[in-house]
């Protein structure tokens, strides 16, 4: 198995290995000697927009509780894996890090991001669904660059402080109170890691060529935020049987994907153009901040 930057495909110790207890107090923390695994949705259907769909509607009680649980391990596979690829990330910024005072930051931010994967471990059923997320591919592929300069832009100016707003609503519509008080305890890292970004990057030092990669790069990254929720479409799909390209149509009309998408699009246009207005001019002028209908994201 090929080992990359975001270790997604990294394989678990046994659960009875000792170095779960050299970990555990590294951690400060007693071993793990069962999971978390919920037994309800930590989010509602609300929280989903799913009361707005007919056929959640007709659907069965057990056909609703199957994609409510669906929806919600796919968003804790995606925090459980933009975990382990943060700690890959700190790693090699700090092997990239031109002072000593940003190797040390580097390093204690790599510790951030090993306590948050420990934390959330418990409650994940299935680590695995998360290395096959196209999002998720994305971020592994950009996280190979040697370029100092996008990878700060990219990963902790834009998509970290995308997953700051991310997590935060996470915590605050979570029914389950250890798991909201474990979302709202990343926030003050996770804000720690997007301001050292924003102070680290600096416009004078991107070349051309950083600046067409980092276009490119957003513009895959927008492309995935303009199709709406994928992700909770493909949850009832798979609960149902499968879905029409109609119904998918129908699905994201009844979701309302134009101003879902729109909400998120305008949060990453107010990352991105603050520090780098050309690049945000140019992905403007390829309507990548604008949302797609629903019969263009299906």
């Amino acid at each position: 198995m090929t080992a990359t930057v975001a270790g997604l495909n990294l394989p678990p110790l046994s659960s009875n290995h000792k170095l779960h207890r050299v970990l555990a107090t590294a951690l400060q923390q007693k071993p793990q000697s069962e999971s978390r695994q919920l037994a309800d949705s930590p989010w509602d259907a609300q929280f989903f927009g799913l009361t707005h769909l007919v056929l959640f509607q007709d659907a069965t009680p057990p056909e609703q509780t199957a994609i409510l649980n669906l929806a919600s391990q796919s968003l804790l596979a995606e925090a459980y894996s933009i975990e382990k690829a943060g700690v890959g990330y700190m790693a090699k910024m700090t092997l990239l890090a031109e002072t000593t005072e940003e190797r040390m930051l580097y390093a204690l931010f790599c510790a951030d991001e090993g306590t948050h994967l420990a934390q959330i471990s418990p409650f994940i059923s299935d680590v695995a669904s998360g290395a096959r997320d196209p999002f998720l591919q994305f971020l592994a592929s950009v996280l190979e660059t040697a370029d100092r300069i996008l990878l700060l832009f990219v990963i902790q100016v834009v998509l970290e402080g995308w997953g700051l707003s991310h997590y935060r609503h996470l915590s605050k519509y979570c029914h389950h109170p250890k798991l909201a008080e474990l979302f709202h305890g990343f926030l003050a890292a996770e804000a720690q890691h997007h301001r050292a970004g924003v102070t680290l990057f600096d416009r004078t030092r991107l070349c051309p060529t950083s600046q067409s990669a980092i276009v490119e790069i957003l513009a895959v990254f927008l492309q995935m935020v303009q199709v709406g929720p994928q992700r909770l479409i493909e949850a009832i799909a798979v609960v149902k049987g499968g879905l029409s390209r109609s119904q998918r149509i129908g699905l994201l009309s009844e979701l309302d994907t134009e101003t879902y998408s729109g909400m998120r699009l305008n949060v990453l246009r107010s990352l991105i153009e603050p520090l780098a207005p050309e690049i945000a001019a140019t992905l403007n002028d390829r309507n990548l901040f604008s949302p797609l209908p629903p019969g263009r994201c299906v």
